[in-house]
């Protein structure tokens, strides 16, 4: 069945595609029930179906003679440490640490915080629980303490499981005091503390002194465990993603669907076979991570890559390239920003001509837009397809996007791709109709959503239907805008507050920053609206140069906003463009716009919990106090 035939039974015959679906992954008790909908029209699948993700991931490929096959390899250019396990390893770890787990008390309906970096024990941690349907919700390592309290407070978890410190390039993140300052912050106090020791100098944690539950001995100590069935719509996890009141949304995702569409996902879309590597160089303390670096591929039988480095500077602009050499990547995922970085480090391809790249198939793209200048310089230098795709925490998997597990794909340039099966989306006006091609307007589709998308809010249900249920009822709304073209490609513009009206007109900064990076010095860039007491907003341009540039900065700036005038008219009005040495991000890479657009605007801003390098706001700040002092 070719794709666009795929989609049309996903839309028109739904509970018969997704049956057939569910087919496709081990029940204790089969569903008989495929959809269920509330008043909402919101889904819910396979209702009376029980399983157990962690048997999906685990288990069954023991059980069908596959336990000898590696399941994960940690590659951690930061510890100068590779570590293969096979699958009966992983399963052996994971079964005691239930066990472990069990004894202090954790049970099916209870919940746990995940506070790891990128290591085996961070996914031993979280299969653990799934294997016990203790509701994991992973944070990200090294989170501030106050954002890990509210988190606490939020899903009161029995225990937290942590390890002694997380490794950036050039610094140790010690844990164990934010998760102790962070337990001081919140009303709700875990019962159990569990600590991995990761034997590191400097960072050795005296269990017996803190109060501690010691990880290894847990394992060491406890019988193993065997999986505990649970309803489909049963909670897996909760992971926390950033919301417009400032309170972070906790995104709850279901087992049965979950499993359902992870094994659909990583088949069809991402093209990976049983038993080929497959690596998602994602944290999981991300949407990506948990579904990409966790349970999709360890539910395909894949081997997944737990890489614990950087695009750069672990230890050059190489890394990326070595990690699929030395480990037969077939199919790889990251954000278009780390493929950024490497084009900046390496503008003429010399470290990806150093390796050996003939097992990688395809790679996927996803997180922000990805400029066309990236594509054609991986085009150029890597030479496998680039496939950009769209999707959210929400989804869990993607919405947008080609299947070359299923034909022979066309990729369209600056083009999220086709929607997915499932995902019946439509571009909405303002006042809810239908657009034509060429039309930009909001990204919405219409319910039901497919398996695997959230079932809700955690505690919170009418924020959850306020969020994403009220604005177009019957559709999900996803905040994104988009342009549909005529062969139904889809162009996803930006966030919605993304689009600046400048006197009146409304236009993308996205849009924009395509024509920005397209210059040739051009490392990466962003454009945000900034206050303008004539013209209500105008576009400000930031971009940071490729490694080794002469370019005089003047002349560049020239350049820009000629460019920016040729390609999208003068009344875009762009008159500015700074040249800054890196642009501040969060952890999973994505540029905080809505700082930089505070700063540029000379207002308050708070420190964004999700940053991953504070240093840089100061070092941007001055940038930009001279950049005014100078031009404005």
């Amino acid at each position: 069945m070719k794709a666009q035939e795929m989609f049309r039974e996903s839309v028109d015959n739904k509970e018969e595609f997704w049956a057939a679906q569910a087919e496709n992954i081990e029940w204790f008790k089969k569903p008989t029930q495929i959809l269920t909908n509330d008043g909402e029209n919101y889904p819910t699948w396979y209702t009376d179906g029980e399983l157990n993700t962690c048997y999906l991931a685990l288990d069954k490929h023991i059980n069908d003679g596959f336990g000898d096959q590696a399941a994960i390899i940690y590659d951690s250019p930061v510890t100068s440490r590779i570590i293969k396990y096979t699958y009966s390893e992983v399963r052996e770890k994971v079964a005691k640490l239930a066990g472990g787990l069990q004894n202090l008390g954790l049970q099916k309906g209870d919940t746990a915080i995940v506070y790891m970096p990128m290591i085996p024990e961070s996914l031993f941690a979280m299969l653990a629980c799934a294997r016990l349907g203790v509701t994991h919700s992973v944070v990200f390592g090294g989170f501030a303490p106050t954002e890990l309290a509210i988190r606490i407070d939020d899903c009161n978890p029995k225990a937290i499981i942590t390890a002694s410190s997380g490794m950036e390039v050039a610094r140790r993140i010690p844990y164990l005091p934010f998760v102790k300052e962070a337990i001081s912050l919140s009303e709700h106090k875990p019962e159990h503390i569990v600590a991995f020791d990761r034997k590191l100098l400097g960072n050795r944690i005296n269990h017996k002194a803190d109060g501690l539950t010691d990880f290894d001995k847990l394992i060491a100590e406890s019988e193993p465990v065997e999986c505990v069935p649970v309803e489909s719509n049963h909670p897996l996890y909760i992971l926390y993603t950033s919301g417009t009141t400032g309170k972070p949304k906790g995104v709850v995702r279901d087992n049965g669907g979950h499993a359902v569409a992870m094994k659909f996902a990583i088949k069809n879309i991402y093209g990976a076979n049983e038993g080929e590597t497959f690596w998602a160089a994602s944290d999981i303390g991300w949407a990506v991570g948990h579904s990409f670096s966790v349970y999709a591929p360890l539910i395909n039988r894949n081997t997944t890559v737990i890489f614990e480095g950087k695009p750069i500077g672990t230890p050059d602009a190489g890394t990326f390239w070595r990690v699929i050499e030395e480990h037969k990547v077939s199919v790889m995922f990251t954000a278009p920003t780390a493929i950024r970085a490497i084009k900046k480090e390496d503008p003429e391809g010399e470290f990806v001509k150093k390796y050996d790249l003939s097992s990688l198939r395809t790679q996927f793209l996803a997180g922000e837009r990805c400029d066309v200048a990236t594509l054609d310089w991986y085009e150029e230098f890597v030479g496998v397809p680039a496939i950009d795709h769209w999707w959210q925490t929400e989804s869990g998997w993607p919405m947008l996007g080609l299947m070359p597990g299923v034909e022979d794909v066309k990729i369209k340039r600056a083009s999220a791709g086709k929607p997915i099966p499932g995902y019946d989306i439509k571009i909405f006006s303002e006042e809810g109709y239908e657009l034509e091609a060429h039309h930009e307007g909001y990204l919405v589709i219409k319910l039901p959503l497919a398996p695997g998308a959230m079932t809700g809010v955690w505690g919170d249900p009418e924020r959850f239907k306020f969020g994403y249920l009220s604005r177009f009822p019957g559709y999900y709304f996803s905040g994104d805008g988009a342009i549909k073209d005529e062969d139904g490609y889809v162009f996803v513009t930006g966030r919605v507050d993304d689009v600046i009206n400048v006197a009146g007109h409304r236009l993308s900064t996205s849009e924009m920053e395509e024509v920005v990076s397209a210059h040739k010095e051009v490392a990466e860039c962003c454009v945000v609206g900034i206050d303008d007491d004539l013209k209500g907003q105008v576009p400000f341009a930031i971009a940071v140069l490729k490694s080794g540039s002469k370019a005089d900065q003047e002349q560049l700036e020239k350049d820009i906003v000629n460019l920016v005038r040729e390609k999208i008219g003068a009344v875009a009005c762009l008159k500015n463009a700074m040249v800054v040495n890196r642009l501040p991000k969060t952890r999973s890479g994505k540029i905080l716009r809505k700082l930089i657009r505070t700063m540029l605007d000379g207002k308050e801003y708070q420190m964004p919990s999700t940053i991953d390098d504070e240093s840089i706001v100061e070092e941007l700040q001055q940038m930009m106090d001279l950049y005014k002092k100078e031009k404005i």
